[in-house]
Order: structure tokens, then C-alpha cells, then sequence
């Protein structure tokens, strides 16, 4: 995510220390440009679709 761009920043969701830690190694991992390119055709940005939630909008209280 940090390859981004500067106004891309990971939250981290985890309810453990050590999972976060584990998250903040991550910033430590630096991908070559052929990575990059990798992930780019792998995960192509127009097969992304959807939102990331359901719409809680309708939900019965």
C-alpha cells in the first residue's frame, strides 16, 4: 500500500500486539518496480468493484 503513493495510508485492524507488530514490519518490505508490475496485472485496478461493506442503511432496528 505504501508504494501508493503519500496520501494512501494502511489502518491496520487487529486486536493484538503482536499482529500489529507484525503489520508494522511490513512498512520494512520494499518492492522492486517488476514487483509492482507483478501486483498491477495480477489484481488489475478495474477488476476491483463493490463496496468494501454491505449498505447498513436498510437494516431493521
Amino acid at each position: 500500500m505504501l508504494a501508493q503513493g503519500d496520501d494512501v495510508v494502511p489502518i491496520p485492524g487487529t486486536r493484538r500486539e503482536r499482529y500489529l507488530r507484525d503489520n508494522l514490519g511490513a512498512a520494512d518490505v520494499e518492492l522492486t518496480a517488476d514487483d509492482l508490475a507483478a501486483l498491477a496485472e495480477a489484481v488489475p485496478v478495474e477488476a476491483v468493484q463493490g463496496d468494501r461493506y454491505p449498505d447498513m442503511s436498510s437494516i431493521d432496528a
